[in-house]
């Protein structure tokens, strides 16, 4: 179902690009080229119609006997729907010769809906991290919470990157302070490349920020979130993964609450993975802290003190994760043939399921 669920989301979006196209911003670099072939298909199918008229034996025409008609019974007013095949085709036919005039625009500014959602992956790099998480089919380096946390954001990738989202994703490592290692961006090999390398143990081991304020790193991605101007926008997402053994109510001058609530203002769900090997919600003391304030922001705070339990988070905040964001697109020299050359396709579809699944498009009246 995931490829016929994939291949219709191109289709809609490809009709969707079809109908935002205005004919007059459209450029045809291809015209003359497409000209020649069309004349050569012609030219083509003329002598194949004469090689075929000389071919054929000459026969006598043989007499067919019918009825008489009577003069009341008048034409079906229905008889010339057995020519829609041909119109279809033919319409075809001109969809295909703009597809292949290669239509592009040379430069257009567009308002496009796409699925997916602007998502702060938020990585706690504090010296707390370094107590023991075994895992397996996480693959972290070692077994350590915070490879285990990086490995984490990193599943969480790949199953966006196997969905049909086209997520704006940044990645942000905090300690006492807040750093953004990849802004938003659409590239997700780059951010799994950042992934990577604050995974590695030289890397991590110059960070060198050993304290844990979760506020510091919420705070720093509300801020990208209003740098970007995607403040008060549909479609934004947190997902904290931390160790959660954090008590700090307020940092520079802004309380939990006040946080709290300008996430919920903006519109900005925080989910946060608490990461501490064999330990139970209520072993981290802090959990009580944590757990209010992550489900106020429209989030769900999840408590995980295996990898099975990890592994299920992750997956039920993609579930929940599902959804549509509105992004300004600037484009320069862009291919357009794909939405005539899809409604070309489907128009000589159409065509042939008529012409032979229905024996009324195959009728001499």
């Amino acid at each position: 179902m995931e490829p016929l669920n994939g291949l219709l989301i191109v289709v809609r979006r490809t009709l969707a690009e079809l109908a935002r196209m205005r004919w007059s911003d459209l450029r045809f670099d291809a015209a003359d080229t497409t000209l020649l072939v069309l004349v050569a298909l012609a030219a083509t199918a003329l002598l194949m119609l004469a090689a075929r008229s000389i071919r054929a034996p000459r026969r006598r025409r043989a007499a067919v006997g019918v009825p008489a008609l009577l003069p009341v019974i008048r034409r079906s007013p229905l008889s010339a729907v057995r020519h829609l095949p041909l119109l279809l085709f033919l319409l075809g036919l001109f969809f295909f010769a703009v597809a292949l005039a290669d239509p592009l625009t040379a430069f257009t500014r567009e308002e496009v809906s796409y699925p997916g959602r602007r998502i702060a992956l938020v990585v706690d790099g504090s010296n707390s991290m370094t107590l023991q998480f075994e895992t397996e089919r996480l693959k972290a380096n070692q077994n350590r919470a915070y490879y285990t946390a990086v490995a984490s954001a990193e599943r969480f990738m790949q199953l966006r990157m196997k969905g049909p989202y086209k997520d704006l994703i940044a990645l942000i490592q905090f300690g006492n302070n807040a750093y953004v290692v990849t802004p938003f961006t659409t590239d997700y090999e780059n951010v799994l490349l950042s992934t990577r390398l604050i995974s590695d143990p030289v890397n991590w081991g110059r960070f060198g920020d050993g304290g844990t304020t979760i506020l510091e790193g919420i705070a720093e991605a509300a801020k990208l979130f209003k740098a970007f101007d995607f403040a008060n926008a549909s479609g934004n997402l947190m997902v904290v993964f931390s160790d959660g053994i954090d008590d700090q109510l307020q940092v520079k001058g802004a309380t939990i609450d006040r946080l709290v609530a300008t996430a919920r203002q903006s519109a900005i769900p925080v989910f946060m993975i608490r990461v501490a090997f064999k330990r139970k919600f209520g072993d981290v003391s802090q959990d009580r802290l944590w757990q209010p304030a992550i489900e106020r922001t429209g989030g769900r705070f999840y408590p995980a003190s295996d990898e099975s339990t990890i592994l299920r988070a992750v997956q039920d905040i993609d579930r929940l994760a599902a959804g549509r964001i509105d992004v300004r697109e600037y484009t320069a020299y862009e291919p357009r043939f794909a939405g005539y050359a899809l409604v070309a396709v489907g128009l000589w579809l159409s065509a042939m399921v008529l012409k032979l699944g229905f024996r009324s498009f195959r009728t001499f009246p």
